[in-house]
C-alpha cells in the first residue's frame, strides 16, 4: 500500500464520517449500501454504526480477496476501519443543522467526497458493489441495476424504520452522494469523445489541430444507405473545449453529423493539449512512434 493512497483514504474516511455523524445519523437520514444498512442497525440496536460498517463488509472483503487481490482488500480494510474510528470520535459532537433539506444535501456532499476519495485511492467502503458484480455474472442484469435494486430495498426499510419522509430525503442524499463520487473520481475537467462525419472532414480536422491544439484520428467509414466512402473524425477533448470544437465544425459544414459521449478515463497517446510553441508535443518516446 502506497503512503499517498493511505493518506487519501484517511481524508476520505474523515469526510464521510463527518457527513454521517454531523448531518445524516442525528436526523435519521441514510445513504445507500452498507453504510445505509449500518445506520438502520445502529438505530435499532443502539450500537455504534462503525461496528456494523466493519462487520457487514468483512464477508464481502473475503470474497474480494479471492477475486480482486490483496492490495485492494487491505486498502479497503484500512479505509473501512478508519471510517469506523472517525464515526466513533465524531459521534459526541452535536449536529450542524436540523434542516432536513440541508442535511440531505450537505450530508450527501461530505459522504460522496469521502467515498470518492477512497475509490480514487483504489479502495472501497461498500461491499454491495462486490456482491453486485457476482450476481451480474450469473443473471442478465448490470452491476448498476443490481446496486439500484439493493438500495431501493434499503430505502424501503428506512421508510418503515424512520418514516417515509425521511426515506425520501435519504433518496436526495443518495443522489447527491452519487454525483459527488463521480465528480471526485472523474474530476471537474471530464473528457468527452467526439465523432464528426462530414464531406469537409479534412478541412475540419486541420482546423481542430491548428486552432484547438487537439490531436485527431481519421477513421474510414461507409454510408449505410448510399454505400459511399466517408472520412470520420475522432477526437477526445475536455468538457470546456466542446463549444469551441462545435463552432469549428459548423463553420465548415452546418449539416455535419456530431456525436458526443462521456469518456471515463484517458491514458497515454497524445491527449495532452499542445501549445503553439510545441512542434511535436511533450510526449514520451513511445507515444511519438
Amino acid at each position: 500500500m502506497k503512503p499517498l493512497n493511505l493518506l487519501i483514504c484517511t481524508l476520505g474516511a474523515a469526510s464521510a464520517a463527518f457527513g454521517l455523524e454531523e448531518f445524516l445519523i442525528p436526523n435519521n437520514i441514510i445513504d445507500g449500501g452498507v453504510i445505509g444498512v449500518s445506520i438502520l442497525l445502529g438505530h435499532l440496536t443502539h450500537w455504534p454504526i462503525g461496528l456494523f460498517i466493519v462487520l457487514l463488509n468483512l464477508p464481502f472483503l473475503y470474497i474480494a480477496y479471492q477475486r480482486a487481490g490483496k492490495a485492494f482488500v487491505w486498502l479497503s480494510l484500512f479505509a473501512i476501519s478508519a471510517l469506523a474510528l472517525f464515526t466513533h470520535y465524531a459521534h459526541p459532537f452535536p449536529p450542524v443543522t436540523r434542516d432536513l433539506l440541508l442535511v440531505a444535501v450537505f450530508g450527501g456532499i461530505f459522504v460522496g467526497i469521502g467515498v470518492g476519495l477512497i475509490i480514487r485511492a483504489h479502495g472501497s467502503t461498500d461491499g454491495t458493489e462486490i456482491i453486485a458484480m457476482l450476481l451480474s455474472s450469473r443473471y442478465c442484469l448490470s452491476v448498476g441495476e443490481i446496486i439500484l435494486f439493493i438500495n431501493v430495498f434499503i430505502f424501503i426499510l428506512a421508510g418503515f424504520v424512520f418514516g417515509w419522509e425521511r426515506a425520501m430525503y435519504s433518496l436526495i442524499t443518495y443522489f447527491v452522494a452519487s454525483k459527488m463520487i463521480d465528480l471526485v473520481i472523474e474530476g471537474f475537467d471530464e473528457s468527452k469523445s467526439v465523432v464528426i462525419i462530414s464531406p469537409y472532414a479534412h478541412k475540419i480536422g486541420r482546423a481542430i489541430i491548428t486552432e484547438s491544439g487537439r490531436g485527431i484520428t481519421y477513421l474510414t467509414g461507409q454510408g449505410g444507405y448510399t454505400g459511399t466512402a466517408k472520412r470520420v473524425i475522432y477526437c477526445v477533448i475536455t468538457r470546456l473545449e466542446l463549444p469551441r470544437i462545435k463552432e469549428i465544425v459548423l463553420r465548415f459544414d452546418p449539416c455535419a453529423f456530431i456525436a458526443v459521449e462521456n469518456v471515463h478515463e484517458v491514458t497515454g497517446g497524445r491527449f495532452r493539449r499542445r501549445t503553439p510553441l510545441e512542434s511535436n508535443g511533450d510526449f514520451c518516446e513511445k507515444c511519438k512512434e
